[in-house]
This record gives structure tokens, sequence and C-alpha cells, in this order.
């Protein structure tokens, strides 16, 4: 069913405990304001503190249920868990998990070292791991859950100039078919969401020029744009009741790019 502004509201997400890792800003923030105007109770990790708190004021100003923050480097597994443990203590097990957080710095093959390579595996792909680890006995007790895990089209467009990056975002696919497997008998479902160039402040203000925009329209079928509220429209699909039987899969919202 629409709610007034057009937006679809899933019922079934009202008042659900959901856990966002780099929630505050891009996509994140975008995920953090979508959940919270289902009326889910959302909690989220980011390393930058002032634009994360001022979203949590922001949504509690319009009305939402104002969402929990912490600070977090989820490099540091063990302060990840101790986190998400303590928030589901507090407010009970969650039933919703997305595995946002990334990071796609640039660099070249010839500069990679292996304390660089251990860095951005340890920034966008080994963190997802550990969350899912996380959630699993809350969300077997709750005769359920929704794993949303966030890809990238980066490694299935052959992109080049962040070869680590890639290497763990074409990780997230083998993640999520391998846990669904697993999890499918408690319930659990865990699917991946694949965006496509997201037009992000950090995008714009690095990438996106003018030989970007042609690209762009040269590249999707579609000739708008790739917006935080596109991805974060197909991540609500998922979490709610109303995919009850999707799992294992990717799903690309990118304009038709790949």
């Amino acid at each position: 069913m629409a709610s007034d502004n057009g937006v679809t509201k899933y019922g079934s997400l009202q008042d659900k405990r959901v856990f966002i890792t780099g929630g505050g800003s891009g996509i994140g923030e975008g995920l953090v304001s979508a959940f919270a105007e289902q009326g889910a109770k959302v909690a989220f990790v980011d390393i930058a503190v002032e634009p994360s708190l001022a979203l949590c004021e922001r949504l509690a100003a319009q009305g939402f249920i104002k969402p929990v923050f912490r600070r977090c480097d989820i490099r540091d597994i063990p302060a990840l868990q101790t986190i998400m443990q303590e928030l589901a203590e507090q407010s009970g097990d969650f039933d919703v998990l997305v595995n946002n957080a990334g990071n796609d710095d640039r660099h070249k093959p010839e500069d990679v070292t292996p304390a660089y390579w251990d860095d951005r595996i340890a920034i966008n792909q080994r963190p997802m791991f550990f969350t899912c680890q996380s959630v699993l006995g809350g969300m077997k007790k709750n005769g359920g859950g929704s794993i949303i895990n966030i890809g990238s089209t980066s490694w299935h467009m052959a992109g080049g100039g962040y070869p680590v990056y890639t290497t763990a975002k074409a990780a997230v696919s083998g993640l999520t078919r391998g846990l669904a497997r697993d999890l499918g008998p408690y319930n659990i479902r865990v699917n991946t969401v694949t965006p496509g160039w997201v037009m992000t402040e950090r995008q714009i203000a690095l990438w996106v020029d003018e030989d970007a925009e042609k690209l762009i329209d040269s590249s999707q079928c579609l000739k708008g744009r790739v917006l935080p509220w596109h991805i974060a429209r197909m991540v609500l699909f998922l979490a709610s009741d109303e995919s009850s039987m999707c799992t294992a899969q990717e799903f690309i919202v990118d304009g038709g790019w790949v």
C-alpha cells in the first residue's frame, strides 16, 4: 500500500528492529531515513559522528522514532560485535541487518601492499560476515529475519582503478548465496542489493565530472541518475514480508548499465 507521499508503506516493517552499517551519509543515510519513515526502530554505526548525530536529530524532529547511533570503526570486529550485542540487549534482537558500509578509494595494482590489501578487505568484506554471525542467534529466536548485503556493479562491468575493492565486492555474492543456504532452514533470508553509480555527495565531489556524466548517459538504459533513495526502496522491499520467498538473489539497481 502506498503512503500519502507516494512511497510504499510496508506494514510488516512497523517497529521492526534494524541494524545498518555505514548509516551516516550517502546510501547509508538514505537507508536509515527510509526505515525510520516506515516506523522501524533503527540502529546504525559509522565513523562520522557529526553527520550521524545530525541525521538522528533530523528524523526525530520529523516525528519518526529516533535512530540509535554508535560510533564504530568496522575494522574492529570485537568492538562491532560488542555494540551489536549491547543494542540487541537494550532494544531486542534485530529483525533486519543491512551491510552497507564500504570504501571505494582508488588504487593502482602495482601500489597495493599486503597491509593495504588487508585494510581494504577489513572495510569492504570482512565485517559483513561477522555482523551476520552477530544477528544469527537473535533471528533464530525470532523465527526469521532478513539480511541485505550491499554489493557493487564495479566488478560486473570489469571496472578498473580499484582491484581490491572489486575483489571484495565480488565476494559479497558468494557470502550471500552461501549464507542463504545455511540460514534458510531458520527462515532467515539473505540477499544482495547491487547499486550502480549512485549520486552521493562523495561521488559527485570526487569523480562525477563532465566525462563521467557522458559515460552515465551512454551506459545506462534509463537516462536519469541513480540516487540513494532508489537503493533504499529495493532494500525496504527485501526487508519486508512482501519478499518472503526471495533469498540467495542479487537485485541490481543501476538504471540498466550492466
